[in-house]
């Protein structure tokens, strides 16, 4: 569980960031990029295996690891379009229910095991992401833009899902890499595009922030695979207990750092999510 605690950890922290990218007005766009960037630079420095260009072409999971660099950034700007025209309590909503999708993959393809008190955990779990996610004041408006939500159901689903599926057993590393690489130079082609189209400067200052969330984006996928590489564990309770203990420790971190307010309906969610969790992992 030592991976999965340094998942949920870098997770919690991609969430601090991004508050200060409010706070320090931070191009978002900018630090996405360098991000990427990072996270490919990452990647490099711990492969530790002498592997050509024309090698990676020919790996099994080289198609589809084209194809989740190009959701990475199509999905972060469906999370960010759901934020502004649904309100954030629907785009959290839409982001961490997708973890119904990886879990029933596991289940249904992988034949995972179907416990009462792990498919109660799993229940609750999702009744926990509802009530964590709902906060005061937001505004949220589920029917306006209803497609984005659930493309971003879908979508954060679908990437979770593949991302597991065509991971390598061994040389995580590379392939994390390749997905970060591919959506790092569809990023930097989006900002050169809204450079021109709109001579926006950059910023230098996104660059430590860029950096920062390079490192522990990186830090989250990696160690995220690490444990679902763990021999006897499921992909189904991983997820499960990877979701809404970031949620959880991420509304508790919101509370103590930003002062954010958190509602009864908040509390009754963290409680449900420790429960959910103490379900699935005795399950």
């Amino acid at each position: 569980m030592i991976y999965l605690l340094f998942s949920v950890l870098s997770s919690t922290a991609i969430f601090v960031l991004f508050k200060l990218f409010s706070k320090y007005k931070i191009d978002t766009l900018q630090a996405i990029v360098i991000n990427y960037a990072t996270a490919f630079s990452f990647g490099l420095i711990f492969n530790d295996a002498q592997i050509t260009v024309s090698e990676i072409i020919q790996t099994h999971w080289f198609i589809a690891a084209i194809g989740l660099g190009f959701l990475f950034i199509a999905i972060f700007n469906v999370m960010a379009l759901t934020a502004q025209r649904n309100g954030l309590s629907v785009a959290s909503v839409a982001s961490k229910m997708s973890l119904i999708i990886p879990v029933i993959f596991g289940i249904y393809v992988n034949n995972e095991s179907t416990e009462a008190q792990k498919l109660i955990g799993i229940a609750l779990a999702l009744v926990a992401v509802y009530l964590t996610s709902i906060k005061q004041k937001d505004n949220s408006v589920v029917t306006k833009s209803i497609y984005l939500p659930i493309i971003l159901f879908i979508g954060s689903g679908i990437i979770d899902t593949s991302v597991n599926h065509f991971a390598p057993k061994g040389n995580i590393p590379l392939f994390l890499s390749s997905i970060f690489g591919i959506a790092a130079i569809i990023g930097f082609s989006l900002f050169a595009y809204k450079s021109i189209t709109t001579k926006k400067r950059f910023q230098l200052k996104s660059i430590p922030f860029g950096i920062l969330l390079g490192v522990v984006n990186y830090g989250s996928m990696y160690f995220l695979l690490l444990a679902l590489r763990v021999e006897n564990t499921e992909s189904s309770t991983i997820f499960t207990i990877n979701n809404i203990a970031i949620l959880a420790l991420s509304t508790l971190v919101g509370l103590v750092l930003f002062k954010e307010n958190i509602s009864k309906k908040n509390w009754i969610g963290i409680i449900l999510a420790f429960i959910a969790i103490l379900l699935v992992t005795l399950a």
